[in-house]
C-alpha cells in the first residue's frame, strides 16, 4: 500500500529511467490486435479495459520493488498473462512485462532463474490454455526473453552504478575530513609560532619601556609586522593555497630564536627542493623552533639542512635542560602533524634525547646542489 501512495505521490517511475516505461507500457496493445479480425462482446472489452485499468498501477509500482516484492508483481503479471490466455493470443505481452521486471531483482542467480521461470510460465500457459499457442507464445519468448536479458544487464549495471556513487561519496567524505586535518595542523603551526613570538617580543617591549624607548618602539613594530604576517598566513592556509617558503621560515626562526635569547648555531645547504618537499621544510622548521623556544629552556640551538644519499635531512637540536637522555619525548600536535606530512612525501622523522631534544626530518629529492 506504501508503494501505491508513492506513485500516486510521483514520480510514478524513478527519475533515473526517463520516459522510457511510458513507451513501454504502449506494449499493452498487442492485447487489441485481436478485435481487428475477430468480433467482440461489450463484455470482454469492458474487462480488458479493467484489466489495463489494474496492471498499469501493478507495472509503475514494480519500478520501486526489489526482493520479495519484486517476485510478486513479477507473479502478478504472469497472473494476468494466465488469465487472459484462453481468450486473447496477445495476452502473452503480460509476460513481456514480468520479464522486464525481472531486473528489479538483486544481480545475481535470481534474477535469471526468475526469468526462466517467468517462460516456462509463459510456456505451460500457451500449450495448455492458449487456443492459438505459437501466436501466444511469439510475444514472451521473441520479445520477452531479450527484454528480460536487457532488464537484468541494466539492474546490474545500475546497482554498479550506484555502488560507485556510495565510494565516491566516501571518497569525498574522507577527502573533506584530511582537508580539515591538514588546516588543523598548518594553524596550529602558524599560529603557535607567530603567537609565541609575539608573545616574547611583546614581552621584551616591556623590558625596555623604561629604559630604552628607542628599542622598544622597535619591538613593538616587530610584534605589529608579525601580526599581520600571520594574519595573512593564517587567510592562505584556509583557502589552501599557502606556498611557505623555506627562506622565509629560516628568517623566521632567526627572529623568534633571537626575541627568546637563544643562541643560534646554522650550517645550512642550498637544495633544489620541489615547491611540495620545501613546504613541509618550512613547516616542519617553523615547529621544531617554536617548540625550542616555548618548551626545551634551552641557551643554544642548531639548525642544519644537507643533502644526503638522494634526502633533503633538516636537524633541529638544542642544549635544552628539561629533557634528559632517557626521557620519552610527548608527542604533541605539533610533532605528529610533521610526521604526518612527511609521511605524505614518502618521508621520516625521528627524534630522541640527548642533552636536549634532537630532531631529523628526511624527504625525498632528486637533485641537490651545494652552495658555493
Amino acid at each position: 500500500m506504501e508503494r501505491f501512495k508513492r506513485v500516486l505521490a510521483g514520480p510514478w517511475v524513478p527519475a533515473e529511467l526517463g520516459k522510457l516505461p511510458y513507451l513501454w507500457a504502449t506494449s499493452l496493445a498487442f492485447l487489441v490486435f485481436k478485435y481487428f479480425y475477430s468480433p467482440f462482446s461489450a463484455f470482454e472489452l469492458g474487462m480488458l479495459v479493467l484489466s489495463a485499468a489494474l496492471f498499469l498501477p501493478l507495472y509503475l509500482v514494480s519500478f520501486w520493488t526489489s526482493g520479495r516484492s519484486a517476485v510478486l508483481c513479477i507473479l502478478a503479471a504472469c497472473g494476468f498473462g494466465m488469465l487472459w490466455a484462453p481468450f486473447n493470443s496477445g495476452a502473452g505481452t503480460f509476460f513481456i512485462f514480468a520479464a522486464g521486471m525481472c531486473g528489479r531483482l538483486a544481480p545475481g542467480r535470481n534474477a535469471p532463474r526468475m526469468l526462466a521461470v517467468v517462460l516456462a510460465l509463459a510456456t505451460a500457459a500457451g500449450w495448455l490454455l492458449s487456443a492459438n499457442t505459437v501466436a501466444f507464445l511469439l510475444a514472451p519468448w521473441l520479445v520477452g526473453l531479450s527484454v528480460g536479458v536487457a532488464s537484468i544487464m541494466e539492474g546490474g549495471l545500475r546497482a554498479s552504478r550506484q555502488q560507485l556513487q556510495r565510494k565516491q561519496e566516501e571518497v569525498e567524505h574522507i577527502a573533506r575530513i584530511a582537508e580539515r586535518e591538514r588546516i588543523s595542523r598548518d594553524l596550529h603551526d602558524l599560529l603557535g609560532h607567530s603567537l609565541s613570538l609575539i608573545a616574547l617580543k611583546a614581552e621584551l617591549a616591556g623590558k625596555l619601556a623604561g629604559r630604552d624607548l628607542e628599542a622598544c618602539r622597535r619591538e613593538i613594530a616587530d610584534v605589529e609586522t608579525t601580526a599581520r604576517r600571520a594574519l595573512a598566513e593564517v587567510r592562505t592556509a584556509v583557502t589552501g593555497y599557502r606556498d611557505s617558503g623555506l627562506p622565509g621560515a629560516l628568517a623566521s626562526a632567526r627572529a623568534s630564536l633571537a626575541a627568546a635569547g637563544v643562541e643560534l648555531h646554522e650550517d645550512l645547504r642550498q637544495l633544489a627542493l620541489a615547491p611540495g618537499i620545501e613546504h613541509v621544510l618550512a613547516l616542519a622548521l617553523r615547529e621544531a623552533v617554536t617548540n625550542v623556544v616555548r618548551h626545551a629552556g634551552a641557551a643554544r640551538c642548531w639548525i642544519s639542512l644537507a643533502g644526503e644519499q638522494g634526502s633533503a635531512v633538516l636537524r633541529v637540536s638544542d642544549d635544552g635542560g628539561r629533557l634528559r637522555a632517557g626521557d620519552d619525548v610527548r608527542v604533541g600536535n605539533g610533532l605528529t602533524g610533521m610526521k604526518e606530512r612527511a609521511a605524505a612525501v614518502g618521508g621520516t622523522l625521528s627524534t630522541r634525547v640527548d642533552k636536549g631534544l634532537r630532531l631529523e626530518l628526511r624527504l625525498p629529492t632528486i637533485e641537490t646542489k651545494e652552495a658555493a
